[in-house]
């Protein structure tokens, strides 16, 4: 059984940084694609970062230069570590992986998520 299990969500202020761990279990991690997403209330859930299972990393426009998406293939785990914050990435963050080769995935071909972890970032 897949599992994702999302840690390292808080509450903040703006201009912080906090990094967020993915661990999987239940898959052979390394031929998955592994992403973040977020959803704010009464939002859609978006793409905010991902890696391929080849290494290849895409971000969200609104991310880039301020989030760095890693994963350790030993360890099974991804993390997204985010700098200088802001208010607007307030969200619950949520892991993603898919058994697919691509880069760019949208939330509806996601195969497996994670149960979200709360980001809150205060002004």
């Amino acid at each position: 059984q897949v599992q994702l299990v999302e840690s390292g969500g808080g509450l903040v202020q703006a201009g912080a940084s906090l990094r967020l761990s993915c661990a999987a279990s239940g898959l052979t991690f390394s031929r998955y694609f592994m992403g973040w997403f977020r959803q704010a209330p009464g939002k859609d859930r978006d793409f905010v970062a991902a890696t391929s299972r080849s290494g290849t990393i895409t971000y969200a426009d609104s991310v880039k230069g301020r989030f760095t998406i890693s994963r350790d293939n030993a360890k099974n785990t991804v993390y997204l570590q985010m700098n200088s914050l802001q208010p607007e990435d307030t969200a619950v963050y949520y892991c993603a992986a898919k058994l697919a080769s691509r880069t760019y995935y949208s939330p509806n071909d996601i195969d497996y998520w994670g149960q979200g972890t709360q980001v809150t970032v205060s002004s």
